[in-house]
């Protein structure tokens, strides 16, 4: 049985009159201004999220899948995490970082142009020719290299610490077939060089040099090589597109989330629109069951109905959800 829509749900009539409509509250997950960091349905608010951000929604893992994370923390390998759309891959390396106090998520989503010197670092060495002509013309002193070389995320997983950095590469099988074994020697050795450091003289060895968080901190780098203390946290995730190199497999550990059934995504939309939000949405749980045996449905996407339903948005199981519920994979 559907629930009869609120008056006033519809912002966009197709009118074309203008107004100037209050906007409704977001879901929790769409909440921007309040968690910037919010990545999905299953992640959480970082550390140092604003002081009127929600308190951050709970990350549901099974106990056999969590023991895998506690093995690749306890070996300091990578984990690769494989599984479907929506089971929370991404997530999952908010979730470490906020339990573990591993503050700000270093995120590199990779795509067919990545390039593990990217990822590194990345020197702007034609706006160091044009600063530096400007100050000789004026007699200022020249500027320093190290405003011009800023760290990328996995440049700065690896900057040394007291506690180890939390690093989420996200979707690597949509870059270039060589990355993983690119990333596999930088993982090994812990280490990297920034030639163009390493060349300054003797004077210059160290230089303090931005790094990809966000609140514009530096590190210090000496003769250009940055050596990690405590290997970092790496979330690796992967849809499955394409194999791997053996060498880059066997130095992983693997961890495949299965699909939530119907006990997991009760506590998956209790956790992230409270205990009753199912009391007026059991058909859209149903139709997503019914969908999800057919073809691929993602978590999210109940989430997305079930909030729709529960503020009395007029979805119901034959109208709007064939647009929220649609099949991730095949034809349009």
């Amino acid at each position: 049985m559907s629930q009869r829509p609120t008056p006033d749900w519809r912002l966009f009539h197709g009118d074309n009159v203008p107004r100037t409509p209050a906007m409704p509250e977001a879901p929790p997950w769409r909440s921007f201004g309040r968690a910037p960091d919010g990545r999905s349905p299953d992640g959480s608010s970082p550390e140092g999220a604003p002081a009127d951000a929600p308190p951050p929604r709970p990350y549901l893992i099974g106990r056999a899948e969590a023991d895998i994370v506690n093995a690749a923390l306890h070996l300091r390998r990578p984990l690769l995490v494989t599984g479907h759309p929506g089971t929370g891959k991404s997530s999952l390396a908010h979730a470490i970082a906020r339990e573990l106090s591993l503050g700000e998520v270093l995120h590199w989503p990779v795509n067919s142009r990545s390039s593990l010197q990217d990822a590194l670092y990345r020197y702007d060495a034609i706006g160091r020719l044009r600063e530096s002509t400007l100050v000789r013309e004026h007699g200022g002193a020249e500027p320093d290299i190290g405003s011009f070389l800023r760290l990328g995320p996995v440049g700065t997983a690896l900057v040394p610490g007291d506690r180890p950095r939390a690093l989420l590469v996200d979707e690597l099988d949509k870059g270039d077939v060589d990355l993983p074994n690119d990333l596999l020697t930088v993982f090994e050795e812990g280490a990297y060089e920034i030639p163009e450091l390493a060349r300054l003289p003797e004077e210059s060895a160290e230089v303090a040099v931005l790094t990809a968080d966000s609140d514009g901190r530096r590190a210090r780098v000496v003769r250009g090589r940055v050596r990690c203390s405590e290997f970092p946290v790496v979330v690796i995730t992967s849809n499955g597109e394409r194999d791997f190199p053996p060498a880059f497999l066997r130095r992983c550990l693997r961890l495949d989330l299965p699909d939530p059934d119907e006990r997991r995504l009760r506590d998956i939309v209790a956790a992230h629109l409270g205990p009753d939000a199912l009391t007026q949405a059991e058909d859209v749980l149903t139709a997503f069951l019914e969908r999800r045996a057919h073809g691929e449905l993602a978590t999210d996407q109940l989430l997305n109905a079930v909030f729709l339903r529960k503020g009395g948005l007029g979805l119901d199981a034959d109208g709007l959800l064939d647009a929220v519920l649609h099949r991730l994979g095949g034809a349009v």
